[in-house]
């Protein structure tokens, strides 16, 4: 830590007070002595005059100082302070078209509050050295970027859904059994009995909607797949709803409304982060429901006539998925998926006995599933069978069964992924990027 001298007092004996950099480029400023505080992006000096970037939470400005202005010795402290190094700045703003935003601080007087060391990040360094700095690698524009959109969905995802009546509600993060299949779910020991780690919070937000009938969380889910892919996470950020008196299409415009709705919040609130991350921000204000349906078997279909070996039955995977949406700039539906290859608790469709009234929505682009939905199944002698056909026990869901015993309704119900849905909106390569401290099968650190 360096202690220089406080601050020489601003014209009138009274310093400004400290102000957001973004609120620097409010116009008509030019001209006002400010004072910021922030974190050195990157510096350099050339003939008595240093040049830095600073940033904080909020934007990123250029600072000059001129050694004349500053004196000799303070000049030298700021000029050795090395790249992330948090510092107070006092100055004048004055227009620079060559500088960010167009607009530098002047600066009178700079304090190093905290001296950095030598930053070990830099350019060309391998992703696996990256990870393992992730604490640090969170300070890159584009990770503060993504994260700032990603804050600015969760929000959105809120707004509408209390608008349209919904209440938040904190299902628990530890269950006594496995919602979705034990070899997909972590477990451990809860005081000599075995637990899990959420998969979902559908089963309670089902038990949840009968005194409320819409009900949403979000929490974090956790799912033991070993997939190494651009798009699995083992933790990530679940947001849930269930409905009560809903069927498919009601299921399916809920979701697409609430899509729409963070989306163009996103554009519009964050427009400066979606562009800096390579998306024209109206791309995503072109986003309009409602979203095509396609049936699974004609999926099935479309996808043989274009090579793929695929059969009904089969589960719909990342090429497969990517082939149905890569020329697409509207996210699809494939609705009614096999029954064999869904979770016990989707409706059997009266219709069609092979499948179920479920859906997934998959983002266009190629980018893959984001929400997994479908109407639940209210009644228990099938709900029973489908449970034994499974070979899942029954003892650890006689609470669940009750919520079919007791004053069932017909209700649907879907979970998003959200950091699948910040990686298509920020073309992200790999989900990792979504996330401030991803976990995956390789990494637990730090």
């Amino acid at each position: 830590m360096t202690e220089d001298a406080p601050l020489p007092p601003s014209a009138g004996g009274v310093p400004p007070p400290f102000r957001p950099i973004g609120e620097l480029f409010r116009p008509g400023r030019e001209g006002e002595r400010v004072r910021l505080r922030g974190w050195i992006h990157r510096g350099r000096s050339s003939g008595g005059i240093l040049f830095w970037q600073v940033r904080d939470g909020s934007g990123l400005v250029q600072v000059t100082a001129r050694r004349d202005a500053l004196g000799g010795e303070a000049f030298d402290r700021a000029e050795h302070a090395q790249v992330e190094s948090s510092v107070e700045v006092e100055g004048t703003l004055a227009a620079d078209r060559r500088a960010p935003g167009g607009l530098e601080v002047k600066a009178h007087a700079l304090t190093v509050v905290g001296a950095s060391d030598a930053f070990p990040l830099f350019a060309d360094q391998t992703e696996e050295f990256r990870l393992d700095h992730r604490h640090l690698t969170v300070r890159s524009r584009e990770m503060v970027a993504t994260l700032k959109v990603k804050s600015e969905l969760l929000q959105g995802a809120r707004e509408f859904l209390e608008g349209e009546g919904y209440w938040e509600m904190t299902p628990p993060l530890l269950s006594g059994n496995a919602a979705e299949g034990g070899s997909e779910a972590f477990t451990l020991d809860y005081f000599g009995q075995p637990a899990y780690l959420a998969q979902t919070a559908q089963l309670y937000l089902e038990a949840l909607l009968f005194p409320r009938e819409r009900v949403y969380s979000i929490t974090t889910s956790f799912r033991a797949e070993k997939s190494r892919t651009p798009r699995h996470l083992c933790e990530y950020t679940h947001l849930e709803a269930e409905v009560a008196w809903a069927g498919m299409e009601e299921n399916l415009r809920l979701q697409e409304q609430l899509v729409t709705h963070m989306v163009h919040r996103v554009a519009r609130k964050r427009e400066e982060d979606v562009r800096f991350l390579g998306r024209d921000p109206q791309e995503l204000l072109r986003l309009v429901p409602p979203f095509e349906r396609l049936r699974y078997e004609d999926a099935v279909r479309q996808l043989k006539e274009r090579g793929f070996g695929i059969s009904f039955g089969a589960d719909l995977g990342t090429a497969e998925e990517r082939a149905l949406t890569q020329e697409r700039s509207q996210p699809l539906f494939v609705t009614h998926y096999p029954r064999a290859i869904k979770a016990f608790y989707m409706r059997e469709d009266p219709e069609d006995p092979r499948t179920v009234l479920a859906a997934d929505l998959l983002a266009p682009e190629g980018y893959g599933e984001l929400i997994g939905g479908s109407c639940r199944e209210v009644d228990l002698p099938r709900l029973l069978r489908r449970m034994e056909e499974m070979n899942i026990p029954r003892e650890p869901y006689e609470w669940y069964l009750d919520l079919r015993r007791y004053g069932s309704v017909p209700h649907a119900g879907f979970g998003l992924g959200v950091e699948r849905l910040v990686r298509w909106i920020t073309r992200r390569e790999h989900i990792r990027e979504t996330t401030p401290f991803p976990r995956t099968p390789s990494r637990l650190t730090p």
